[in-house]
């Protein structure tokens, strides 16, 4: 497997789709790598030379923000939104959807799994 910026990329893949699995490098940064470099975006990942693969690193690293760096700076982003207690840091806080989403239904995912309240439908009226 290749070795980019510190991580393996598939070899089966075309050029554009194995950078794709480095973090912070999506489908449009991809192809604009692959043509300021010259490199076929369809040529598989495994027939790629140490010289573009070298090129590939270097540029990542000069003019991208890519794997730790962009997870350091996300969680720094997060954390001051946190201590300056905005709207968006006590949603991030308290583990709610933070971009406005209903939270009546859904928001599974942010929420986690159901938590069932006891006796709540079971309460009769007496009379």
């Amino acid at each position: 497997m290749p070795r980019v910026a510190g991580v393996d990329i598939p070899n089966e893949k075309p050029a554009w789709i194995a950078l794709r699995y480095i973090h912070g490098i999506g489908p449009k940064i991809a192809k604009d790598i692959c043509e300021k470099l010259g490199i076929e975006p369809s040529l598989r990942a495994k027939d790629l030379t140490e010289d573009q693969l070298s090129q590939i690193a270097s540029l990542l690293t000069n003019d991208y923000i890519i794997e730790g760096n962009l997870r350091r700076q996300t969680q720094q982003n997060i954390a001051r939104l946190r201590d300056i207690a905005s709207y968006r840091g006590l949603r991030h806080r308290r583990g709610l959807p933070v971009r406005g989403q209903r939270t009546k239904t859904n928001a599974r995912g942010r929420k986690g799994p159901r938590k069932t309240v006891a006796g709540k439908k079971s309460v009769k009226e007496m009379r």
